[in-house]
């Protein structure tokens, strides 16, 4: 059952782009510091699908190149990351540039430039999980059966020729999932899918549910949505919508 294991989800790490996506490379180390203070222990992303009690993961999507400037930080603290990479940006590290984010240029638009395949390699190298984030960041459930499943097995078939190791994992563009979705991701050859939803009940390995951490969480609302209580009403919350949805 859930809360278990704390998944955290983060996307650009930069203190110059005030944008709800970036968070200042020292403020995140304090949060990982802050979690591990509070008795947690840091695993990798096969672990955090045991759902053990006071265990947690950081992941980061979109794979920005900004990342760069806080996994030296999270080394020392011995904490495992997981970076989830579009493969269409990733072949030149192009901008992230998605339907969403056209009104939200930064002054600098290199903040916007994401990891290369090169830089990806490197990482993985160096012990950092890449996982798929689809090709193009699509959102999932409104797409065909056939572009479905390019979205996803494309990529990680991408990613695995270009790193030359498994790609285990998926996240899902915008958190955005539903049970054919689901269906699809086993079909293409994940291990587990991360989505930034609150659970609807027992733990789920293609539900895998993440905390999105934002720019505007100060520390009072990083340790509310971080803490357990919380998480447990959250998760009984959606376990009765869920049953309430499927009574006639």
């Amino acid at each position: 059952m859930w809360p278990g294991s704390l998944v955290l989800c983060y996307h650009a790490v930069t203190d110059a782009w005030n944008d709800p996506l970036a968070i200042a490379p020292n403020t995140l180390e304090g949060h990982v510091k802050q979690l591990l203070a509070r008795g947690y222990t840091a695993v990798g992303a096969e672990e955090a699908l045991a759902n053990r009690s006071r265990t947690l993961h950081v992941t980061f999507d979109d794979a920005f190149r900004s990342v760069a400037s806080v996994l030296g930080a999270l080394e020392r603290l011995r904490v495992p990351v997981t970076i989830f990479a579009c493969a269409r940006f990733a072949e030149d590290g192009a901008h992230f540039r998605v339907s969403e984010m056209r009104h939200r240029v930064p002054p600098d638009e290199d903040e916007l430039l994401t990891m290369t395949w090169q830089t990806l390699r490197e990482l993985a190298e160096r012990g950092v999980e890449i996982g798929s984030h689809t090709i193009s960041h699509a959102h999932l459930p409104e797409l065909g059966e056939d572009e479905l499943l390019a979205e996803l097995r494309q990529s990680r078939e991408r990613i695995e020729d270009e790193l030359g190791r498994p790609c285990r994992f998926l996240a899902y563009p915008y958190g955005h999932h539903d049970a054919r979705v689901d269906a699809a991701c086993r079909a293409a050859g994940y291990t587990a899918a991360f989505t930034l939803e609150p659970p609807t009940g027992a733990f789920e390995p293609w539900a895998v549910p993440r905390v999105g951490i934002y720019r505007a969480d100060g520390w009072l609302r990083f340790m509310l949505k971080t803490s357990r209580l919380r998480q447990s009403v959250m998760a009984a919350r959606a376990e009765f919508r869920s049953r309430s949805a499927k009574t006639p």
